[in-house]
């Protein structure tokens, strides 16, 4: 396929994985965000929804090309979306960090503006001990942090120069816990809804068709490899 509808492809989908962040500005300015009865917890959910179906976008490129060539085109984007899912779970954990755990960030960053910016480590201090209490107690926490923690690895040596510098197959195994990220992600949302909410139904559907067509795949693979042999 030419470079030039590559980058013309690029640009399309930069801006519709844009979108969403776009969408929680505009009504954040327009003042629609604050007529919600829980804006910050808007703002958690919108977040987090957006990062794990952009992180099942990126998982479900493997598959799709797999099911034609014509569609191989489709892996020089598997980066871009993952990085993207993972843009939207850091702001899903800033949320955390910044909004709900009462950090004061509109003061912090006015201080900061003035000449203190003492006062934005003030304020970690101040909400760190209920952050690290909510961490050990509440494990879908634990387990959300687990999935970020996973993609940030990801993100870092996403790059190709550090793929050369890991070596192909490290890297690959090492990319592989994108499937742990994504399963941990879904376990933070059944864990995270109340009891009797069963709104995580449907990426837990599409995560587990993922992984039993992978598995599928390295079945038959593995099976054509054993066969080979007797046939030569």
């Amino acid at each position: 396929m030419p470079k030039q509808v590559i980058f013309v492809l690029k640009t399309i989908l930069h801006l519709c994985l844009l979108a969403p962040l776009l969408w929680l500005l505009h009504i954040f300015h327009n003042g629609t965000l604050a007529l919600d009865a829980d804006p910050v917890n808007y703002i958690t959910h919108f977040t987090g929804n957006w990062s794990l179906w952009i992180l099942l976008g990126s998982l479900a490129i493997t598959p799709a090309r797999r099911l034609s060539r014509k569609l191989a085109f489709l892996v020089r984007f598997r980066r871009l979306i993952g990085l993207y899912a993972f843009f939207y779970a850091t702001l899903h954990l800033a949320t955390y960090v910044f909004l709900f755990s009462g950090y004061d960030l509109a003061g912090a960053l006015h201080a900061a503006a003035a000449g203190h910016p003492g006062e934005l480590l003030t304020q970690w201090r101040l909400v760190s001990p209920t952050i690290w209490d909510d961490l050990k107690k509440r494990r879908f926490i634990q387990v959300g942090l687990l999935s970020w923690v996973i993609l940030f690895a990801l993100a870092l040596t996403s790059p190709s120069v550090v793929m050369r510098w890991l070596g192909g197959k490290p890297w690959q195994r090492l990319h592989r816990f994108v499937y742990v990220a994504a399963a941990a992600a879904v376990i933070h949302f059944w864990w995270l809804v109340k009891r009797g909410v069963r709104t995580p139904w449907r990426v837990s559907a599409i995560l587990l068709i993922l992984l039993a067509g992978r598995l599928a795949y390295l079945a038959l693979k593995r099976r054509s490899l054993a066969v080979r042999p007797q046939t030569s």
